[in-house]
């Protein structure tokens, strides 16, 4: 593979100081050193992270400074010391635009020299992310870009194509991948970058990201991408200073020759404050530091433009309000010929105020100069010059020649910036659409508000617009949406209602109904969407109408998701017809994975089975790759919620091998899903495997759904600190959410943890609160039945401690709200399969817990029921359980069995909470057990350990309390003295938790202490 880059090369921008004319020494052409002054231990750092990414460990480097402190410089002298390594650097630049409306500017400007060269790489790409990609780098598509969908995985997609692009390019060699100026990133750029962050795993990637300290303000939007950056482990921060008085010494030195008398370095250094650009524009001024300097880096920069002839500072001025253009452009939008342009731009590049760009293209050398001259333009000139470029834009780069995204977007900002309203307002709407195609919504957004400004001011002879008002404010909520910013949404969409009459206008209303709706939802107001959602219908005419079946599939997931599946049932059948009959085949392939979720949901397994087949075969066949994952990730996951365990493991598996290599969500989303499985099957090592940290750093939904399982993995493994951590991140997630799987997941782990540190007050809100949330009325029995088990051991907890402590009220209560748990499990049985009758089982025998007769012939039960469905922890834990039973029954022989194959399961799956439980009760009730036993203590046991501390002599002095003996007769007995006895009393109140020498005495027997 060739090295190549994007940006072009050069010695010194902000690097060094440039030659000068004075009174103590003479002009020279060159004005920026060719040494490289300073910044050695940036550059080391550099090439590690550099060495590093070729190691297969990717790297992110994000490289800070003021203006004109010579972030470019070292960027530009470490492509140079890798320029002998097998080493792919791509460069591109942000561009500065007041509404960042330029979607992707440096990853357009950084990847077009690929596709200009053909690299060999680029074969590689899998079509689908080469169509993807074409809506960016045209010359990679065989035919059309896809067409821009309203749909938030939409840009997941062109992102992970983008990544699997890095991925072939880095497979052949390392790849550096430079991005400057970021302080002027567009939204959908800053949205990739924190993407291909959480994204890299081993591929040898370095990516370098520069960006002005000193443009930074507290509400920058580029702060908090920043500091989210940061907190990744493979980041590294540069932050560059000013020179030194030695290294700006050292730079003169360079630049004249003849090292600089120290009266010159003194007052350049007092003046630039070692600013390195601000000391060579003095100098190249003609400055050396005395007379009457610039106010300003300003007025520096002006002199120097003002050096060169009118004729080169008309074509300077161009560039400033061009950015970047070439000479063609320059004789179109100049009064000179094309004779006059060549002879200026040389000019212009002799006193290095213009370089050449790789593309044949001119630009300032630093982008401060542009800066400033633009600034400097007289109103009119600066109008004139926008409006010539967005003319020739239009007139003489007819679309299909670059990017459409690139150059509708850069014609509107032209003809923003000119004011000529009705061209402007034009133009928006195109780029909009552009930006669209490209999933760049918030720029989408942002141009389509632009549009709604120009919209009154335009007269609507003049508007000639691809959209009405109506359809601009629907494009404009949509792309909100997506965007993240759903109170715009929802604020233009009920704008949009209220122009349109339903009368007149049923389907378009019931449409814009239909958006409003889904905002709502994502608002998480989910009851207000749905009844949004059925006036939309009740709006539509009768028929079998693209928008009926839009609404009805939205509504049968919608009801779905909340555990309202007979209605989701209803909804989704007639959806399915309408689909069908319209010939949507996307809808018809939702609809199916709807279909079968609630089939399988409400029992009818083999019926919702086939649905979901018939989903991922359509999917198949439309070329629908998210269809077709969605399809194998929720019938594994219904699959496992009804007990058939090695069904589900199969499809998990067959999906994740049907996927491309690196189809990055759905790849983690059905990873998870095949863990999630795998844990409940009983092999923990392949679940633990799956959440290893190649999976990334994910987000939204799938950041919900990695955090729980990494949470259930921690309270297997008993490191509750852990645990804690990671419910505590994924609490806010949850809280907004109305989605049952995500509420009943956080309360049955954030109950557990709670319930075994003894928090059982805080147990006991975590299990209500996601009851209360999942609502009692829904279908969705899995995940009620599983929360209330947790309410169920819960309350069976309380109720023993108020007994031990001697508190009736306070277990009464327990008891009944033991029973409220257990009915529930009872409910969820009848209407449920196989999980939900082994949770009914558990509920039974928690409930015997609570009411103080723990059973173990119960606990059998449970522990038989979870081994035909191939869960063996749950089994474990059975057996954990019923070994107490009969301890509590003193039946040492029945106990050490249960405890013998709770040990026998613990030791299997290495979980490490439930070992250490059975080890607890086998010394508290002296259990002998087997082999089992023998393997994990390896002759390590202690036959005086105890659970609560205690010494074997406060084991004697607890006996003789058991007995209700007092401190005198308790001296008499153990010959010591009656106040011995008592301080050993009260340490050993202490060490069980209870008040009351009677307390203790029941906690002795309950645990068999004072056997």
């Amino acid at each position: 593979m060739p090295r190549t880059s994007s940006s072009y090369h050069q010695d010194g921008r902000a690097g060094a100081v440039g030659g000068c004319t004075g009174t103590e020494f003479e002009v020279r052409a060159r004005v920026t050193s060719s040494h490289f002054v300073g910044r050695l231990r940036e550059l080391g750092e550099l090439e590690r992270a550099s060495q590093a990414a070729a190691e297969g460990m990717p790297g992110l480097v994000l490289l800070g400074g003021e203006s004109g402190v010579g972030k470019t410089r070292l960027v530009t002298e470490f492509e140079r010391r890798v320029a002998d390594q097998p080493v792919l650097v791509l460069r591109g630049e942000a561009v500065e635009q007041a509404d960042g409306e330029l979607p992707y500017a440096p990853l357009i400007g950084a990847l077009r020299p690929l596709v200009r060269q053909h690299d060999s790489a680029l074969d590689e790409l899998a079509p689908s992310s080469r169509g993807q990609l074409s809506a960016l780098l045209p010359g990679l598509g065989d035919g059309e870009p896809p067409l821009g969908r309203d749909d938030p995985s939409a840009q997941v997609r062109l992102f992970e194509a983008l990544l699997e692009l890095v991925d072939v390019v880095s497979e052949c060699c390392p790849l550096v991948l430079i991005l400057e100026d970021m302080h002027w990133a567009d939204r959908s750029t800053r949205g990739f970058l924190t993407f291909l962050a959480r994204s890299l795993r081993h591929e040898r990637v370095l990516v370098l990201l520069t960006y002005r300290t000193d443009e930074i303000h507290r509400r920058h939007a580029l702060r908090p991408l920043l500091s989210e950056l940061e907190r990744l482990e493979r980041t590294r921060r540069i932050e560059l200073a000013r020179f030194d008085r030695s290294e700006l010494r050292e730079a003169l030195t360079d630049i004249l020759g003849a090292a600089p008398s120290d009266q010159v370095v003194e007052r350049l250094f007092s003046r630039s404050e070692g600013n390195p650009l601000f000391t060579e524009e003095l100098v190249a001024a003609g400055l050396d530091g005395r007379g009457a300097p610039p106010q300003s880096l300003r007025d520096a920069f002006l002199l120097r433009i003002e050096r060169l002839s009118p004729e080169a500072q008309r074509v300077a001025r161009a560039i400033a309000v061009g950015r970047r253009l070439d000479e063609d452009t320059l004789t179109a939008v100049t009064p000179l010929d094309h004779a006059v342009v060549q002879g200026v731009l040389r000019e212009a590049r002799a006193e290095q105020i213009l370089v050449g760009l790789d593309d044949g293209s001119f630009a300032f050398r630093h982008a401060l100069l542009r800066e400033v001259l633009y600034d400097d333009l007289l109103p009119g000139e600066r109008v004139e010059l926008h409006r010539a470029l967005a003319e020739y834009l239009e007139r003489d780069h007819p679309a299909g020649e670059g990017p459409e995204i690139e150059r509708a977007a850069l014609i509107a900002a032209h003809y923003a910036a000119a004011g000529d309203q009705p061209p402007a307002l034009r133009a928006s709407v195109q780029a909009a659409l552009a930006a669209r195609a490209a999933h760049a919504y918030g720029e989408a957004a942002d141009l389509a508000e632009r549009a709604l400004e120009l919209w009154p001011r335009v007269p609507e002879s003049e508007r000639q617009l691809e959209l009405d008002h109506v359809e601009l404010l629907v494009f404009a909520a949509r792309a909100h949406s997506i965007a993240d910013d759903r109170a715009r949404s929802e604020v233009l969409l009920q704008s949009a209602v209220a122009e349109v009459d339903a009368d007149r206008e049923p389907r378009r209303y019931a449409s814009v109904l239909d958006c409003l709706a889904r905002v709502q939802w994502q608002m998480n107001r989910g009851q207000e969407g749905v009844r949004t959602a059925q006036e939309a219908l009740d709006r539509l005419p009768d028929g079998e109408l693209p928008e009926r079946a839009s609404l009805l599939s939205w509504l049968a997931r919608t009801r779905l998701l909340r555990g309202h599946f007979r209605e989701a049932l209803n909804d989704g059948r007639q959806a399915l017809t309408a689909a069908v009959a319209v010939g949507d085949q996307d809808i018809e392939s939702e609809v199916l994975n709807t279909l079968g979720m609630t089939a399988i949901a409400l029992g009818q397994v083999d019926e919702g089975a086939a649905c979901l087949r018939e989903a991922i075969d359509l999917a198949r066949r439309t070329e629908n790759q998210d269809g077709a994952a969605y399809a194998f990730s929720n019938l594994s996951d219904l699959l496992s919620l009804r007990g058939r365990t090695q069904e589900a493991l199969e499809v998990a598996r067959e999906g994740l091998d049907s996927l491309p290599p690196r189809m990055g969500v759905h790849r983690e989303w059905l990873t998870l899903t095949l863990s999630e499985i795998e844990f409940e099957a009983g092999d923990w090592q392949a679940a633990r495997q799956h959440l290893d940290s190649r999976l990334g750093h994910p987000a939204g939904l799938l950041l919900m759904f990695r955090l729980l399982r990494e949470a259930e993995t921690a309270l297997g493994d008993g490191d509750h600190d852990q645990a804690r951590v990671l419910l505590e991140k994924v609490e806010p997630l949850v809280a907004s959410s109305s989605e049952p799987q995500w509420i009943a997941g956080l309360g049955v782990h954030l109950g557990e943890l709670r319930r075994r540190e003894g928090d059982l007050a805080g147990a006991r809100a975590a299990v209500q609160n996601a009851l209360d949330r999942i609502e009692l009325c829904t279908d969705d029995v899995m995940r009620v039945a599983r929360v209330s088990a947790v309410g169920a051991r819960t309350e069976a907890d309380v109720a023993q401690r108020a007994r031990d402590l001697h508190e009736p009220k306070e277990a009464r209560d327990a008891v009944a709200r033991a029973r409220i748990h257990a009915q529930r499990m009872r409910a969820a049985a009848q209407s449920g399969g196989p999980v939900e009758a082994a949770w009914n089982a558990v509920g039974a025998a928690e409930l015997a817990r609570a009411r103080g007769k723990n059973d173990s012939a119960l606990w059998a039960v449970v522990a038989g029921l979870w081994e035909e469905l191939q869960r063996p922890y749950q089994a474990g834990l059975a057996h954990w359980r019923a070994a107490e039973a009969h301890v509590e029954r003193s039946d040492r022989v029945k106990a050490g069995c249960a405890a013998d194959a709770a040990l026998q399961v613990a030791n299997q799956l290495e979980a490490r909470w439930l070992k250490a439980e059975v080890l607890a009760l086998r010394d508290r009730a002296r259990l002998e057990l087997g082999g089992s036993d023998r393997a994990a203590a390896s002759g390590q046991r202690d036959p005086d350990a105890d659970p609560f501390g205690l010494t074997v002599r406060e084991r004697q002095v607890l006996a003789l309390v058991a007995e209700g003996a007092t401190n005198r007769q308790i001296g008499a007995a153990l010959y010591m003295a009656e106040k011995t006895a008592s301080v050993h009393v009260s340490r050993i109140l202490s060490k069980l938790g209870v008040r009351s020498r009677t307390q203790a005495a029941a906690v002795a027997h309950r645990q068999y202490l004072a056997g």
